[in-house]
């Protein structure tokens, strides 16, 4: 396990100088394709890693994650070899507890944004490790909801929640979801909460990823959520939107230029 959250997360709130990035494969895959990540992403003087150990699936026969083995590999190749803090989605009330011996953040996908045993299992669990909650929106779900559903949250005692903007479904269809950038000030104006934006579920297209993180940090998001991976030719999930690790060091010195003219650093 990396140092303790309490080091970075007061740089997660809306009045921040930062912006985090939380970067990673979509997959956790192999201990040689994680480390490979990790290198770049330390290397980059980035914080946290992301990665899926249980992946929820559209279809069943697809790859649904290596389990624990996955959190054996964040924490052996993420933590220890690099440093860095790791996030992962917990899916099931019944793994919460264990999936937080391996992490520093537990993340709440959009299928599960109204489950509310696991949000208040989530909660009560990072409340007690002080671990860092990351709280997708669901498909259909509006702001409103959203924010009432974080409370099932922060009722558990857990203050460490951050909301995830992640594109809701519309009848638009040349994206793979359409990203409410509004989110992010509308958020800021409603409540507390930090904001991150993940560009790549949004986009599903790894060509536009760049130009939603661009607009994310322009618009003011507390973090931004990237997908990347060593070679996602071969990626086992979702590989037509993780940028190669190239593009994703163009990107963050892109994001850096950016950041500086609000006055702000990519972390």
């Amino acid at each position: 396990m990396s140092a303790s959250l309490p080091d970075i997360l007061p740089d997660l709130g809306q009045r921040s100088n930062t912006v985090t990035v939380f970067a990673g494969p979509c997959s956790v895959e192999s201990p040689a394709q994680f480390e490979e990540a990790a290198a770049c992403v330390a290397g980059l003087g980035l914080s946290w890693i992301r990665g899926g150990a249980y992946k929820p699936r559209t279809n069943p026969h697809s790859f649904q994650g290596l389990g624990e083995r996955a959190l054996q590999i964040m924490r052996a190749e993420g933590s220890e070899r690099h440093g860095l803090r790791t996030l992962t989605e917990a899916m099931d009330a019944d793994l919460v507890d264990m999936v937080a011996s391996y992490v520093d953040g537990l993340q709440v996908g959009a299928r599960n944004f109204q489950n509310f045993s696991l949000l208040r299992k989530v909660g009560a669990v990072a409340a007690r490790e002080d671990r860092l909650v990351m709280f997708k929106r669901g498909f259909a779900g509006t702001i409103e909801e959203w924010l009432a559903a974080a409370e099932y949250v922060r009722l558990e005692g857990c203050e460490r929640i951050m909301l995830c903007e992640r594109g809701i479904r519309t009848f638009e269809t040349s994206t793979r979801f359409t990203l409410d950038i509004s989110a992010v000030p509308v958020v800021h104006k409603q409540s507390a909460y930090p904001i991150c934006v993940d560009v790549s579920h949004a986009a599903g297209q790894r060509d536009l990823v760049p130009a939603l993180a661009r607009a994310a940090v322009a618009a003011g998001a507390d973090a931004l959520m990237v997908e990347v991976h060593p070679d996602p030719a071969r990626a086992k999930s979702d590989g037509a939107q993780q940028l190669t690790l190239p593009q994703f060091e163009h990107l963050i010195a892109e994001l850096r230029a950016i950041a500086a003219a609000l006055g702000k650093r990519i972390v």
